[in-house]
């Protein structure tokens, strides 16, 4: 052990004598000398030549008398290894660990986040990747680790920073989730977000700090707890607050930081296509994945368009002076609606001449045309805008059907050409709404599950059936009264014949029942974790004040609700109900609730389809409140994963306790992980296979992220490389700079053994950046640009416009979508546009809803949007100077605030 500190002040170090880990560790195993107690929380002198060993203040601190007596100042915790001078009153920190440093074990140790290897290559090449083989087989074979080696790791403490032991106490209970806090330590390369506050990055840095082998006595979640308050303003100050809400605030933002949509190799949904409105949606052929291999026209067409300077005013270089501007944006105006309505009812090139006027683009109507087919060519390849004044060539992207770019949108037939009167329609259908992507995250992963509600009307016996996701459940905590309701043997009968949980007590008989219900008079109730469950998931009877909207009967109802658990999480969060707030003062129930260490049955109220294998969960670590509702203090009991031992957090403390201590806590939050023989068995086949070091002809990749689910989870799933790879079958380009991150490469056995036991895939040898993602991100990229520039100019346009005949409304929470859309912000389209919640029929004219959230825009600013999107209805107004025009002024800068950073 050196001598030297990190701790300069403390001038007591230079005493310490030399001795090893391994030394003190024996020394755990003794006892007290003076009193001969056992430990845990023995201590022992660090003086150079002392051998003493004494007890802690949980007896009777025979290492306090011993230090008095002998001026030897630092001991340390034969527990936690944590170093304490008397002299200083305060906690060391030792430079290095206790004992020299012990030989590179066999296999990889936890550790944090290594640094990825770059490649040389530029992110985007179409060459090869390639990954070192090395760390393969390291980062499966746990088995050989050294414990010695872990054996102190994840016991840091966390420092109260004003009122925080809220925070503490879940930061803790969260690290202690193994699934968790490995895909923070060995994924680091997946923990990438452009989101603010990057709350995920606080985190793997503060689960790097509290499992680093060389750890400190505790950490200051400073940068975390930044960034929970600029999430949610709640947390700010100095006042206490819930634990509970803090875990959902935190994990609700992991999840938003970290989610990526589900990509499955025959699931187009994600296609960025322009015709999201159109009913009769087309499936794609192979062809859809063809690349093209030049992109002559493209360039062509940018190439007649001059050049502006990045911080240019692209409407101030188009209109030179404003005369010239008038009769340029009125020919303009005209050409954007006659393509309009051209496309409305025949093909846009029909009625369209621009041999008259090949001018520059500045001076006259052609040159502008020309600017306009070439954005449209570029971005939307099948919408034919042609120019007669030379022939139209095939080009080389003629028959090739883009997955971004497909047919323009038809128009849809509710809503023909604009006419400058008001259509009497009586009703308007909504739009179709843009396909709704699922996402998935690491949070979700881990803490996903899924009930089944059912609700039965008594009057027609019809069942509505709903399915909710859930990531924690929060269960009511029974009095006696509902204790021997769901105790008794006809409330069983009843639950059992209904479906319903009964099946958790059957097993029990009434002499039990009986000695319960006797001892609940002299002791209160004893109520178990599965009284909660089976309260939470017992019939509920709809009646009275909350009877039940029957679609069936289309009247209120009396029913009956049903809930069932259809899909297990791997981890299983459960939050009792401990405080009830009324409107003026809050209260807690403290009624104590006994749960169990290991062995919690969830089979009594699984749903019969339900196709869960593993039922059976253990313990990782509970939340505990004392005090009362409007004072009190949270601590954390939580199962070393490494020695299986137990601990309380207690902000900077850490103390090891028995598991009788953690049975008698006033459990708030609970964390259970799902609890498999099988699936250990499993590692350590795969393990004898790494170490059977085959020689294979054949090398496979698999992903990082699956491997932890291997290593952590009790049922992992199929084998997904889908985290990794594009539904094409390549590495998406903004993947292939850190591809080190995502993968690793196994040899021919383990891969043969892995797939043939979960299945899944695809199986990958070689690894290569997708050229047809690459294509897609382009033109993405060009469409973007044209539907923001041209917005720009429209808007700008009609801006300057004095007394605008018709304004066309549009919806803002529309707009704002689209606005993320062409900002790069998201990657998706915003579907069609819908006004319908702007909108308001009256006297069969659609007029604007009052007080809508909508802005104002020009006709042919809507044209263009919508030609483009397609949607409605149309809504419009015809401003009258006196009435009308404080609300369109009002609306131009709404429009104009949403743009003005453009």
């Amino acid at each position: 052990m050196s001598p030297v500190g990190t701790n300069s002040d403390c001038p007591h170090l230079e005493c310490v004598g030399e001795i090893t880990k391994e030394e003190l560790i024996q020394k755990s195993h003794g006892q007290c000398l003076d009193c001969k107690v056992s430990g845990p929380n023995l201590w022992a002198c660090l003086e150079n030549g002392c051998a003493y060993v004494g007890c802690g203040e949980s007896h009777a601190d025979h290492s306090t008398v011993h230090s008095q007596d002998t001026r030897h100042n630092l001991t340390v915790n034969l527990t936690t290894l944590r170093v304490w001078c008397y002299a200083c009153g305060k906690e060391v920190f030792l430079d290095r660990k206790l004992g020299p440093r012990s030989p590179a074990p066999a296999s990889k140790p936890q550790s944090p986040v290594q640094p990825s290897v770059q490649d040389a290559r530029a992110p985007g090449s179409p060459a090869a990747l390639r990954v070192p083989p090395a760390a393969a087989c390291d980062d499966l074979d746990t088995e050989m680790e050294e414990e010695d080696e872990l054996r102190t790791r994840g016991l840091t403490g966390l420092k109260n920073i004003g009122n925080t032991c809220y925070m503490n106490a879940a930061l803790q209970a969260l690290s202690n989730c193994p699934p968790l806090t490995q895909f923070f330590v060995d994924c680091g390369g997946l923990v990438r977000t452009d989101k603010k506050p990057a709350l995920c990055k606080s985190y793997q840095k503060l689960v790097s700090d509290l499992w680093h082998k060389n750890r400190p006595g505790y950490v200051v979640p400073t940068n975390l707890f930044q960034g929970i308050k600029a999430v949610n303003p709640m947390f700010r100050g100095y006042s206490q607050q819930d634990s509970q809400e803090f875990l959902r605030c935190l994990m609700d933002q992991l999840h938003e930081e970290l989610k990526e949509p589900l990509a499955e190799p025959d699931d187009h949904s994600h296609a960025i296509t322009i015709d999201d409105g159109v009913e009769d949606d087309k499936s794609q052929s192979d062809n859809d994945f063809q690349s093209c291999e030049s992109c002559g026209s493209s360039d062509r067409a940018d190439s007649e368009v001059p050049r502006l300077p990045e911080d240019a005013n692209e409407a101030d270089m188009l209109i030179p002076d404003e005369a010239q501007a008038n009769r340029d944006w009125q020919k303009e105006k005209n050409l954007i609606n006659n393509l309009y309505r051209a496309g409305s009812n025949q093909d846009l090139d029909k009625d369209i001449d621009t041999a008259a006027d090949p001018s520059p683009v500045i001076s006259s109507q052609g040159a502008v045309k020309v600017q306009i087919q070439s954005r449209l060519s570029d971005c939307y390849p099948d919408v034919q805008v042609t120019s007669t004044s030379r022939p139209h060539s095939p080009t080389p992207n003629d028959g090739v059907i883009s997955k971004l770019s497909s047919s323009p949108p038809k128009a849809p037939p509710t809503w023909p050409g604009i006419s400058s009167s008001h259509k009497k329609v009586t009703a308007f259908p909504p739009p179709k709404n843009k396909v709704q992507r699922r996402y998935r995250s690491v949070i979700s992963d881990v803490f996903d599950g899924t009930i089944v509600s059912s609700v039965q009307c008594l009057t027609c016996d019809r069942v509505s059936v709903t399915l909710e996701t859930f990531q924690d459940i929060s269960l009511p905590i029974p009095g006696k009264e509902d204790l021997a309701k769901l105790h008794s043997s006809s409330h069983q009968t009843a639950l059992v014949k209904a479906g319903s949980c009964g099946e958790a007590y059957a097993p029990q008989g009434w002499i039990a029942f009986v000695m319960e219900y006797i001892k609940s008079w002299f002791w209160g109730p004893v109520v178990t974790l599965q009284d909660c469950l089976a309260a939470f998931f017992a019939r509920d009877e709809l009646k009275g004040d909350n009877m039940y909207s029957c679609e069936k009967c289309k009247k209120l109802r009396n029913g009956v609700k049903f809930c069932k658990v259809q899909s297990l999480p791997e981890i299983l969060c459960i939050h009792l109900k401990r405080f009830r707030h009324e409107l003026m003062f809050s209260t807690k129930i403290g009624t104590h609730v006994s749960f169990p260490l290991g062995g919690l049955d969830l089979q009594p109220f699984l749903a019969k389809d339900s196709s869960a294998q593993t039922t059976t969960y253990d313990l990782l670590s509970v939340i505990c409140h004392h005090g009362t509702a409007s004072s009190g203090h949270y601590i954390a009991y939580c199962r070393n994963d490494l020695n299986n031992l137990w601990y309380e957090f207690d902000d900077q403390s850490v103390t090891e306790v028995a598991e009788s201590c953690v049975q008698n806590a006033e459990a708030y939050v609970l964390f259970y992980k799902k609890s498999n023989e099988e699936a250990q068995k499993e590692r350590r086949r795969v393990s004898s296979l790494l170490n059977m070091m085959e020689p294979s002809l054949l090398q496979f990749y698999i992903s990082r992220q699956w491997l932890n689910k291997f290593k952590t989870f009790a049922e992992p799933g199929p084998i997904s490389n889908y985290d990794f790879l594009c539904s094409h079958g390549g590495v998406p380009p903004h993947k292939a700079t850190y591809i080190d991150d995502l993968v690793l490469m196994l040899p021919q056995n383990v891969w043969d053994h892995l797939y043939s036991r979960y299945g899944g895939g695809p199986a990958v040898n070689h690894l290569y950046v997708c050229h047809t993602c690459q294509t897609e991100i382009e033109k993405l990229e060009k469409r973007r640009k044209a539907e923001l520039d041209m917005f720009v100019r429209l808007n700008k346009a009609f801006q300057e416009e004095e007394s605008p005949v018709v304004i066309y409304c549009i919806s803002m929470q529309w707009f704002r979508e689209w606005e993320g859309f062409v900002k790069g912000k998201d990657n998706d389209p915003p579907g069609p546009i819908d006004n319908t919640k702007i909108a308001v029929n009256k006297n069969g004219h659609i007029t604007l809803k009052q007080g809508a959230d909508s802005g104002q825009i020009s006709e042919e600013t809507w044209n263009f949007l919508h030609s483009i999107h397609g949607g409605g209805p149309v809504v419009t107004m015809r401003p009258n100077v006196g009435h009308q025009e404080p609300e369109v002024s009002q609306s131009e800068e709404k429009i104009e605030v949403e743009t003005r950073t453009v």
